[in-house]
């Protein structure tokens, strides 16, 4: 049964990321005012081919410039947090390199970091600053690597430095990923997994789902009064208290308030 339902979702999950492909090929760079829209209708069906069912907590920030700082679990996180809202994220420059989401992330306007690059860091806070100044949200998973997704790791605080500068909100995010029922690492892109491993892991099985908790938003004025290091802390432990909390308690939850998808 694994067999043949992975078969049939990739068989339409291809289909759909053709379409991507087309989409950021010949849609964006004529309309590329469309593109945020879009990436979030595409990645939301795309959750829903796949089989993940997405569940947005809390109040996340869509009507102004922002940086979303989340936990890093999979590939998948990437498109979680795209449902929501069309993201420009920041990645490490290996993902420009993957097969298929690679150029499809490259294409949605993800901001590649080489770290072999001495001048990398400042290249990224340009284009991120240029985006914040477009009224875009950015993304950015600063542990710097994917991790079982019960735990969080440090946070690397160089890269706050561009939405302090820009004076735009930091808005912690945790995601907790959901295997029938309950709290797993099952689909967690960790280790010497291979991608295509993974995508059998997702596309094999039933009941994948992902929590985004959109904690509360850390304003400009205090970002500007914490600094880069202050910020990086204050959201590392408001992401790791709701990823390490059970489901259901105070700690899991931003607000009452409750979306599903």
């Amino acid at each position: 049964m694994t067999l043949v339902r992975f078969v049939a979702r990739l068989g339409v999950v291809t289909v759909w990321i053709l379409f991507g492909l087309l989409c950021v090929s010949v849609v964006f760079p004529l309309l590329p005012s469309v593109r945020a829209g879009v990436t979030r209708w595409w990645s939301r069906w795309l959750m829903m081919l796949c089989g993940v069912a997405v569940r947005v907590v809390g109040q996340p920030v869509l009507d102004r410039p922002s940086l979303w700082v989340a936990n890093h679990v999979s590939w998948v996180d990437i498109f979680v947090l795209n449902s929501v809202r069309g993201v420009s994220f920041v990645s490490k420059s290996e993902v420009r390199r993957w097969p298929v989401i690679g150029w499809l992330v490259a294409g949605a306007g993800t901001v590649f970091l080489d770290r072999g690059r001495r001048q990398a860091i400042r290249a990224v806070a340009g284009q991120m600053g240029r985006r914040f100044a477009r009224g875009e949200a950015v993304g950015l998973f600063p542990e710097g690597t994917s991790s079982d997704g019960f735990d969080v790791g440090p946070f690397h605080a160089s890269l706050f430095e561009p939405a302090i500068e820009a004076g735009v909100d930091v808005q912690p995010v945790a995601l907790r990923f959901m295997h029938r029922g309950r709290r797993s690492g099952h689909l967690a892109f960790v280790g010497e997994q291979t991608l295509a491993r993974n995508v059998w892991l997702l596309l094999g099985t039933t009941g994948a789902g992902v929590e985004a908790v959109f904690l509360p938003v850390i304003g400009a004025a205090d970002c500007r009064g914490l600094g880069r290091a202050g910020v990086a802390s204050r959201a590392h432990a408001a992401v790791r208290r709701a990823v390490r909390a059970r489901a259901g308690s105070p700690a899991a939850v931003a607000s009452s308030d409750a979306v599903s998808q």
